[in-house]
């Protein structure tokens, strides 16, 4: 009896000292797997950042030093670089899916705000989601970056769940009497999600706060930038449109090469820079898409560099110079503001490739840096004065304590997004255009 005691005795301490050890062990198991998800969650916020300031081709020894760990460490929690990259877009659209639900949420509250409170909530929150998921976002402009199906899937995905919510809210205020009857809003709430989500970019929103970006933006579509709406044929006939018009009437392809092979790499590369973007395009998939040789790209052409600065130097002519005779017009602020939207327009119509470049460049480098076709700085200068003029003449209300803010809002502005001016062409693109940016898509109050 007294033995089967003991042995019970020993029996429990066995158990309890067993249980001890298992529960340190799950203990020591759940740390573990904390620890892992917090470094895994540091490894995705360094490479969103890495990405975003270096581009999509930054590597995984990149991502590793800026992370303050070794490259070995980071495949333990990444098998390779389009993990991260899936992992980071995954958030991204799971971010933006989550700001439509909670919108349309909003939608169905006894008192949700005024119309312009609501669009301006919903814009500013699509911009936050935009600046901190950076990386993701300069993805979604190309294909995927890799061959990668998951991947090539995700950067294709659009985000209609903020579209939807975006739709939802116009529809509440044209219902109100507060939003035009002449607007088309499917158009419309696309315009104003990508609008949103170029806050994101670092040239447009610059040094400036993303909320105070938002607001201005999300102010300029709903008010419009002119003092008394223009009507489409008051603007049609301007000095500055009929100017913009017949320069792009002369746009013609004034290529002189008489050398047919080195005019087809230009035209193949074009397409690929264009397509994939500058920084993910080499000249072996050049060669590859033209069907000849990376030997003998590189003696038609040079480098890449070299490539690029012959396809773009010609754009710059043609568009840059433009840009300038219009500011330089006798015209009115509203009507040069018009007519530079007209020529961004057939800019992109005629010139996709070139086009798609051009923004790729302002999407990824620092916003002052050199470029082959187009000053920014200039731009940048030229819009400010123009600006400027308009306000001191009455023919601009809107006014920003910020400048350069404005400035910037107004040329990203300009830009209609290249799936909507395939859906309505270029004439209705500038009807888009007049009435995002010059005339405003709220019902103006007397």
């Amino acid at each position: 009896m007294a033995g089967a005691d003991a042995a019970g005795r020993h029996s429990t301490r066995g158990r309890r000292a067993g249980s001890t050890r298992g529960s340190a062990k799950l203990s020591a198991v759940s740390e573990t797997s904390s620890t892992d998800a917090t470094r895994r969650t540091e490894i995705l916020k360094t490479a969103n950042t890495v990405i975003a300031t270096t581009g999509l081709r930054s590597s995984l020894q990149q991502i590793a030093d800026a992370a303050g760990i070794l490259p070995g460490s980071l495949y333990h929690h990444f098998e390779s670089k389009e993990a991260i990259l899936v992992e980071l877009i995954r958030l991204y659209h799971a971010d933006l899916d989550r700001i439509g639900d909670v919108a349309l949420e909003q939608l169905d509250e006894a008192e949700p705000g005024t119309v312009s409170e609501r669009i301006t909530a919903l814009g500013c929150a699509i911009a936050r989601c935009a600046v901190e998921h950076r990386a993701a976002l300069q993805m979604s402009f190309y294909e995927g970056p890799s061959s990668d199906p998951e991947l090539i899937e995700l950067t294709a995905r659009q985000p209609t769940k903020i579209q939807a919510a975006m739709l939802q809210t116009l529809r509440a205020g044209r219902w109100s009497g507060d939003i035009r009857a002449d607007v088309d809003l499917p158009t419309l709430a696309d315009r104003l999600c990508q609008s949103m989500l170029h806050v994101g970019l670092d040239v447009i929103r610059h040094n400036a706060p993303t909320d105070q970006l938002a607001t201005l933006k999300c102010r300029i579509a709903l008010e419009g930038l002119a003092a008394e709406p223009p009507s489409d044929a008051d603007l049609d006939r301007s000095d500055a449109f009929v100017l913009a018009d017949n320069i792009i009437e002369s746009w013609v392809d004034t290529e002189g090469d008489t050398d047919l092979k080195a005019a087809h790499v230009r035209a193949v590369a074009r397409t690929e820079f264009g397509r994939r973007g500058y920084e993910m395009t080499t000249i072996r998939d050049i060669a590859s898409a033209a069907g000849l040789g990376t030997g003998t790209v590189y003696r038609i052409i040079g480098s890449k560099d070299e490539l690029l600065m012959s396809i773009m130097l010609e754009f710059g002519r043609k568009v840059g110079g433009a840009w300038a005779d219009i500011v330089r017009s006798k015209s009115t602020t509203v009507e040069k503001l018009d007519a530079l939207s007209w020529l961004n327009i057939n800019a992109l119509d005629q010139f996709p490739d070139e086009f798609r470049i051009q923004l790729a460049w302002l999407r990824q480098s620092p916003p002052d840096s050199a470029n082959p076709a187009w000053s920014f700085t200039t731009r940048i200068r030229q819009m400010k004065a123009l600006l400027s003029e308009g306000i001191r003449a009455g023919e601009i209300h809107i006014d920003s304590a910020d400048a350069d803010m404005l400035t910037r809002c107004i040329i990203g502005e300009q830009w209609i997004p290249e799936n909507i001016l395939a859906e309505i062409g270029t004439r209705n693109a500038l009807i888009l255009a007049r009435d995002t940016v010059l005339r405003g898509i709220a019902v103006r109050r007397s």
